[in-house]
């Protein structure tokens, strides 16, 4: 609800602080008056473009305030944009326009993009006008507000096209998986058969290299061991001399005891000598040199390794990727299994999704029975007699809010077809639909502030009447502006401010003020005798007011 506006410097309002209340606030004044300046200045406040013409002549800019009362709605929206709200406090939206055409908008205080501010006061004020219903009457609103008036459940719809997406994702991806895979089917059969026909085996390839290595390096110092094996092991010397001095010393080592010192050195040295030999016996056995082997050995490392290097892997990995593309393989194989299976649960889920839909299609269609009716009763007071409502309920796109496509359409003349509200009415017709819409969907969630910018134009007598007595009972839901020139209008109204222009000299300027019992009673007279208030006139308005 709308608490406060305050206005500077914008085209002929100097100053202006005016509260609000909630009910009917009538708004009137003379023709040229500045009823549109006011309505321009609360558009800049709630985001709408801001225009240089719009800062007063002389002034270096101009500023709106509106304070609104905060609500849920409005509170999560700050929320999510960052913006903190205490609990209970009121909302204030400020946009300031300079000369030049720079605009900034702030949102209690804190600067925000005019996106963002123009999307929340799409949340807290409605305006309608004979040019300004395309908000409500534009056909992508029209199932929400439907929806709305039908108080539609959406939860199981939401969950089976949540359901419905999800399955159908993951028959395509599976649909995609195997169409890849069989493209690679060859490549697939041809590699798994060149892999199981090398066999690798993990650490092969190093086992191989270290056994290769040690040949090469036997096949350069073959001649080398033997000829030290020979000169350690020949029969004429190397160990066999020092077996024979062995002998004859410990023959003689007691004769002296330097003998016996050379025998036990002797004795050490064949020790050392025996294990000279066997290191050299084991030395030729690990570095023995067989061509044929080496060969071989040198031709499996190759061929590993060119493997690993066509599938740009390490020799070592080459039989898990053996593994892993054999998977892949039978994958593939077993594909269309698993694609049959998803498939079934797509359709099943597609099977919920359209119960789901149709359920809610369902109530749709019956609640646009309900509103037709419901609006229908509100043209003939509107003297809208010939005009008949229909809303179209058509099978329309998929999405987790059903599969309709709903549009509201008039007939306004006996005979004429159905077509598009905004196409078929005139602009009083359209501003009298507006206000039969509003007041048939009245429960069902409109804004908090709403503003009809002079509806009642080109209407008198019944007609205000009617209009007057529907804005009444709208305005008992939700909090309602009303610019009009109609006195039976403005009679209704729980609040009347008034809108006039004065000249001082050189310098004009528009003013507002709300007015009591006795001022608003002598303007309504006004409105009745034009520019002479008659004691008649006077007389009607108490009589209209009373009413």
């Amino acid at each position: 609800m709308l608490l406060a506006l305050s206005i500077r410097d914008v085209v002929l309002i100097e100053t202006l602080d005016l509260d609000f209340a909630s009910g009917l606030t009538v708004i009137t004044g003379e023709t040229g008056a500045g009823k549109s300046i006011l309505l321009d200045a609360l558009g800049l406040a709630l985001g709408l473009r801001a225009a240089s013409g719009l800062v007063r002549q002389g002034a270096p800019q101009a500023s709106v305030a509106a304070t609104f009362a905060c609500t849920p709605v409005t509170e999560a929206m700050l929320s999510q944009n960052g913006i903190e709200s205490e609990p209970g406090e009121p909302l204030i939206v400020r946009r300031i326009v300079k000369a030049d055409g720079g605009s900034r908008a702030f949102v209690n205080d804190i600067a925000v993009s005019g996106a963002l501010l123009r999307t929340l006061g799409e949340l807290i004020v409605e305006i309608h006008g004979q040019h300004d219903d395309r908000g409500l009457l534009a056909p992508p609103g029209h199932r929400a507000l439907l929806d709305a008036f039908a108080r539609s459940d959406l939860t199981s719809v939401r969950i089976a096209f949540a359901a419905m997406r999800a399955a159908n994702a993951a028959l395509a991806e599976a649909q995609d998986a195997l169409a890849n895979a069989e493209a690679d089917r060859e490549w697939l059969t041809h590699a798994v058969a060149e892999l199981d026909a090398l066999g690798p085996e993990a650490g092969e390839e190093e086992t191989l290299a270290v056994s290769r290595a040690a040949m090469q390096r036997g096949a350069r110092i073959a001649d080398d061991l033997a000829a030290i094996e020979r000169l350690v092991t020949a029969a004429d010397g190397g160990l066999s001399k020092f077996r024979q001095a062995a002998r004859a010393l410990d023959r003689i080592a007691g004769d002296h005891s330097q003998l016996a010192e050379a025998l036990g050195a002797v004795d050490r040295a064949l020790i050392e000598g025996s294990f000279a030999e066997g290191y050299l016996r084991a030395a030729s056995e690990a570095l023995s040199f067989d061509p044929a082997r080496l060969e071989a050995e040198e031709t499996r490392l190759f061929e590993l390794r060119a493997m690993a290097r066509k599938h740009r892997v390490q020799p070592d990995d080459l039989a898990a990727l053996a593994s892993q593309l054999r998977g892949r393989l039978s994958a593939i194989e077993a594909g269309g299994d698993g694609l049959a299976m998803l498939e079934r649960e797509a359709k099943g889920a597609r099977c919920a999704y359209r119960t789901a839909a149709d359920a809610l299609s369902e109530t749709r269609k019956a609640a646009a029975s309900r509103l037709d009716a419901a609006v229908s009763g509100e043209l003939i007071p509107l003297k809208l007699n010939a005009a008949r409502f229909h809303t179209v309920v058509a099978s329309g796109q998929e999405s987790e809010i059903g599969a309709d496509h709903v549009e509201f359409e008039v007939s306004t003349n006996p005979g004429a077809p159905f077509g598009p509200l905004l196409k078929i009415a005139s602009g009083g017709e359209l501003s009298r639909f507006v206000l039969a819409l509003k007041v048939a969907l009245a429960e069902e969630g409109a804004a908090a502030t709403i503003i009809f910018d002079e509806i009642d134009r080109g209407v008198g007598g019944a007609v205000a009447s009617a209009i007057g007595e529907r804005l009444s009972r709208l305005a008992a839901k939700t909090q309602l502006l009303v610019v009009t020139h109609s006195p039976q209008v403005a009679a209704r109204g729980d609040h009347h401010v008034l809108i006039a222009k004065n000249s001082h000299g050189l310098v004009t300027r528009t003013d507002l003020r709300s007015l009591n019992a006795a001022e608003r009673r002598e303007e309504i007279a006004r409105m009745l005798s034009g520019a002479e208030v008659t004691d008649e006139a006077r007389a009607q308005a108490a009589r209209l007011v009373a009413a």
